[in-house]
């Protein structure tokens, strides 16, 4: 980003909206200026703009925020479906294979899981919804990323730090690129023990109506369980069948 776009007062507006919270829902000016590293002048001009335009209001001491900065998060969060709508055919997946399923969207270059229902702990970090993870060392990243244009995909290989978090991880940039055209022309991925060892998986994208992909899902297991040609000829069907059925309810 060139620096003469970035607006920095709108920066540091968002940074005082940011320092309320659950255990800050009132600050006076002092508490405002320690928590954004702000000055007291630069606070308080941030602090009468939020009240002004009616974000935030004043007892002449302490500064708290109003209803209306859910506004702020309204247009974003109001479009949030998929998490919904996903939830109950994820659950029926995981009753069906008895295995832990995840759908996870592209963040940069992580994968951001947004819906995860789990059978029991098969890896040494906890998921939940919220967790991030590299994009090129997972099933669901490769699913997201066989979506990008071939120029997206290469800027992404260009930009991003490859590293091995296991001795099976690919970081071969023109290798992961051959890996992921496959998983496009395919329609699925499989990553064995890339992420963690003992882990493998396996995912399909989630298309919107334009036919873009929107998000991804995953069936992962443990490898001592299920090999990868089992993923493919036993779990790949019913994940499939899963992606359908969320993609019909995303166009409904």
């Amino acid at each position: 980003m060139n620096p003469d776009d970035f607006v920095q007062s709108l920066s540091k507006g968002l940074d005082v909206i940011r320092a309320f919270g659950p255990d800050h829902k009132s600050m006076t000016l002092s508490d405002v200026a320690r928590a954004t590293g702000l000055t007291r002048a630069s606070a308080r001009r941030l602090l009468l703009t939020l009240v002004e335009l009616d974000y935030a209001k004043s007892d002449g001491k302490h500064y708290s925020l109003r209803p209306r900065v859910l506004e702020l998060g309204y247009a974003y969060l109001s479009s949030l479906t998929l998490p919904d709508i996903a939830q109950p055919h994820i659950e029926e997946l995981v009753a069906l294979t008895h295995e832990s399923s995840s759908v996870a969207v592209l963040d940069r270059s992580d994968v951001v899981y947004v819906v995860r229902v789990p059978t029991k702990r098969i890896m040494t970090v906890a998921i939940s919804v919220g967790t991030r993870f590299p994009a090129y060392a997972t099933s669901l990243g490769r699913a997201l990323l066989s979506g990008l244009s071939s120029s997206d995909l290469a800027n992404y290989l260009e930009t991003t730090a490859l590293r091995k978090l296991t001795e099976r991880t690919v970081i071969d940039p023109d290798k992961l690129r051959r890996i992921i055209e496959t998983t496009r022309t395919d329609g699925y991925a499989i990553t064995d023990q890339e992420l963690e060892d003992g882990l493998r998986s396996i995912a399909v994208p989630i298309k919107d109506a334009k036919g873009a992909t929107i998000a991804a899902i995953n069936i992962s297991a443990q490898a001592a369980r299920v090999t990868t040609e089992e993923l493919s000829s036993d779990f790949l069907p019913q994940l499939l069948r899963t992606a359908a059925l969320i993609e019909s309810d995303l166009k409904a």
